[in-house]
């Protein structure tokens, strides 16, 4: 029995506390290099993810394999398998319609799937902590998401 693997994300004691936090600190900080790091004119925050995506393929690729890494904490962090799914489904849209030239680089630096995947990890984690559920997080988020499909696929449309 193997329990020294998930030992941080169940541990009660201040140790197991202390490693929490310690992962969360590296997620925000990740996060924010990827998604938020640099201001803009006019207030506009864009991040590597986006300026790594400018490269046809390879940048998308790479974006998408250093958004995997939060998908890797949440689970040391014990977030459940649908919320691990929804976190790659981000990153996999992210990566699809980052592939699509211009109209994919400016999703990229819309879209921060890392800190949308960020953000379910939190929400999780102040719901274990607080026994009460995020809300409408998960509604708002499926819209959002259904949004951001329609309009990828009219886009595609257009371009063929």
């Amino acid at each position: 029995m193997n329990q020294k693997s998930n030992a941080c994300s169940r541990s009660p004691t201040s140790n197991g506390n202390a490693q929490h936090a310690a992962i969360r600190a590296r997620l925000q900080k990740l996060a924010r290099l990827m998604d938020d790091a640099f201001t803009l004119p006019g207030g506009v925050r864009i991040g590597l993810d986006g300026l790594i995506g400018m490269i046809p393929v390879v940048g998308d690729i790479v974006g998408a394999l250093l958004a995997l890494y939060i998908v890797w904490q949440a689970r040391r962090l014990g977030v459940p398998g649908r919320l691990q799914r929804r976190m790659l489904g981000n990153i996999g849209l992210e990566l699809l319609v980052g592939l699509v030239p211009v109209a994919g680089d400016l999703f990229d630096f819309a879209f921060k799937a890392n800190r949308r995947n960020l953000h379910m990890i939190e929400a999780h984690l102040a719901w274990e902590e607080s026994g009460h559920p995020p809300g409408s997080y998960w509604y708002k988020n499926r819209v959002l998401m259904l949004l951001v499909l329609l309009l990828t696929f009219v886009l595609v449309l257009a371009f063929l």
